[in-house]
């Protein structure tokens, strides 16, 4: 039951990835337009990917619950985003007005390793190894 509780987090958000995936551009508001306001340099940017990988990384690494978080485990974690963001991809190639992106994976890529590197600073690596 307990690994069923630390993978709880991953699985609900793995679903919401999947059902905003699902959705248009234009189901989705333009919300990320106001920081694209704000940092017109990112502008082929995706911050919804970004984010979304990101969160997803935190809770595969809260899911494998490591003893101590070194770089092999981090990079099973990046590689699960990467692989879960190729079914995402493909996933959008069947919904309307959607296509897959590289740069999607790309950002999803990012968002992963940028985690990460942050589970890397040593309070909140210490967070992550006592739980």
């Amino acid at each position: 039951m307990n690994m069923v509780l630390r993978w709880l987090p991953s699985i609900l958000w793995m679903g919401a990835i999947f059902y905003f995936s699902s959705r248009t551009g234009n189901d989705l508001g333009g919300w990320l337009d106001g920081i694209r306001q704000y940092l017109p340099w990112m502008e082929g940017f995706d911050w919804g990917h970004f984010v979304s990988y990101f969160v997803l990384a935190l809770t595969f690494l809260w899911g494998l619950r490591p003893k101590r978080a070194g770089w092999g485990i981090k990079a099973l974690v990046v590689f699960l985003c990467l692989l879960y963001g190729l079914t995402d991809e493909y996933h959008q190639s069947f919904v309307p007005g959607r296509t897959p992106d590289i740069a999607d994976l790309r950002n999803d890529g990012i968002g992963a390793a940028l985690a990460m590197l942050v589970v890397t600073i040593p309070g909140i690596a210490r967070f992550f190894e006592r739980r």
